[in-house]
């Protein structure tokens, strides 16, 4: 994924969705009476888990969760695609044949993209994630929890409609849970990003992301702002609701 040279996309600040509650899905997940959907597919790639590589094992000890390599994954094979996946609940496109009407409307980044008739323009978006003083980025890579049609929630300031799951916004990979300490069912606050705002970190660790730069002294640079970012966030997010 090209990062976008616009130089204004860096100054696009997205409101924060806070206190939403996570729920966690993995890619090959198979389908349950509570949950009758599987993840072998997502909404906008019918072969998901072969483009991945395989099964996205949640067992912690079935896992690699490795801070200094950067490596948050399954142990028996090196993914494909990003680990750092989500699903919010909406999907812009019908069958991958047309946008949905309000799309072009209610999704900020729409007209910028220009996309083709049925190409997802929420595909792969950048988020980032905050939760105990810890933020991280992932890819919107799927739609749900339970529904695919909640734009007034995704895109504006509605809470979620599903009253499943505690009224589920944002089910996340086992990676963004190994990585936050996060549990099914607790809150978190989220927000879009552009993918020039998206500091390297394991998040970029596997799929088609460009290799991190070798220049110490831009690995220092970058460190530094994500520093920034982490402390600015901390003191954005201790404002009362009513102030954010």
């Amino acid at each position: 994924m090209t990062p976008s040279r616009n130089p204004q996309a860096s100054r696009v600040l997205y409101p924060w969705k806070t206190y939403v509650t996570s729920t966690i899905f993995w890619i090959g997940e198979k389908p349950t009476k509570n949950n009758p959907t599987p993840n072998c597919m997502s909404s906008w790639d019918t072969q998901w888990s072969i483009h991945f590589g395989g099964y996205d094992d949640p067992e912690p000890e079935n896992r690699i969760a490795n801070f200094t390599t950067g490596e948050f994954r399954p142990k028996n094979f090196i993914p494909k695609l990003n680990t750092f996946y989500v699903a919010l609940p909406y999907n812009d496109v019908i069958n991958h044949q047309v946008h949905k009407p309000e799309a072009s409307k209610v999704i900020p980044w729409f007209s910028h993209v220009n996309p083709q008739p049925g190409e997802s323009v929420c595909k792969g978006k950048w988020i980032q994630i905050y939760y105990s003083n810890r933020s991280c980025y992932a890819q919107w890579e799927d739609c749900g929890p339970w529904v695919t049609d909640d734009y007034e929630y995704v895109f504006g300031s509605k809470p979620p409609k599903t009253k499943q799951n505690g009224s589920a916004g944002i089910d996340v990979s086992p990676a963004i849970r190994d990585y936050m300490g996060l549990r099914s069912g607790e809150k978190v606050h989220w927000r879009f990003v552009d993918a020039s705002q998206v500091p390297y970190g394991p998040w970029k660790k596997f799929g088609s992301s460009p290799a991190p730069e070798t220049n110490a002294d831009l690995d220092a640079e970058r460190k530094y702002l994500e520093y920034l970012r982490k402390l600015r966030d901390e003191q954005y997010l201790k404002k009362p609701l009513s102030e954010i």
